[in-house]
């Protein structure tokens, strides 16, 4: 291995382990988290199928999200208030203290399921979109060092609704354009299809 290459690595290693310590003080994401019940839930588990559930999720995830809706990255008119207060160090600490909770089972639709398992295991032939669980694991718990989300414990209308605004742009937060080009191919149906197979990876 050149020595380059060992640097980008040590470097990438490093930039993880700092996200970690700095991240480190759940009980601190936890005080700090009583402003986000009123829709996450008070353990992050929200009550609500159209907002998401952030228990059980991956700091680097949701550290991601809440620097991306402070930043315009990511456009949202109810979490940009919500954010414009918070430091780096909040977002860190939020982040920690989600990571720690349990997500709960949420309801799916039965007759979906097979339809939906075939395409988040195999993909869709036909039409190139490739299967979901490349980058969110066979169990659905997504990849944290990457910072690919966890599916699992989240509401099928709100992994509807975030595939539709993949496809329609109104969500661009992707890097390289990742869900806008694998989602661009898929139909409402098929979406509907898979959120229900998440839904029901308990």
């Amino acid at each position: 291995m050149k020595a380059s290459q060992i640097g980008v690595i040590v470097l990438a290693l490093s930039g993880l382990i700092s996200f970690a310590a700095n991240a480190a003080d759940a009980e601190a994401g936890k005080a700090k988290s009583a402003v986000c019940a009123a829709c996450h839930g008070a353990d992050g588990n929200s009550s609500n199928p159209m907002w998401p559930s952030l228990a059980g999720q991956h700091a680097s995830y949701v550290y991601k999200q809440l620097s991306d809706f402070k930043a315009g990255r990511r456009i949202n008119a109810s979490m940009l208030g919500m954010v414009a207060g918070l430091s780096d160090d909040d977002m860190k600490n939020l982040a920690a203290y989600y990571e720690t909770q349990n997500p709960s089972p949420v309801a799916f639709d039965a007759e979906l399921i097979a339809k939906g398992e075939s395409i988040y295991r195999g993909g869709i032939t036909e039409t190139g979109v490739a299967a979901c669980m490349g980058c969110h694991s066979p169990s659905g718990e997504g990849n944290g060092p990457a910072s690919w989300p966890s599916l699992k414990g989240q509401y099928p209308d709100y992994i509807v609704a975030q595939l539709q605004a993949f496809k329609q742009g109104a969500r661009a937060n992707d890097p390289g354009k990742m869900m806008r080009n694998l989602v661009g191919r898929m139909s409402d149906m098929e979406m509907k299809a898979v959120a229900a197979y998440i839904a029901g990876i308990q």
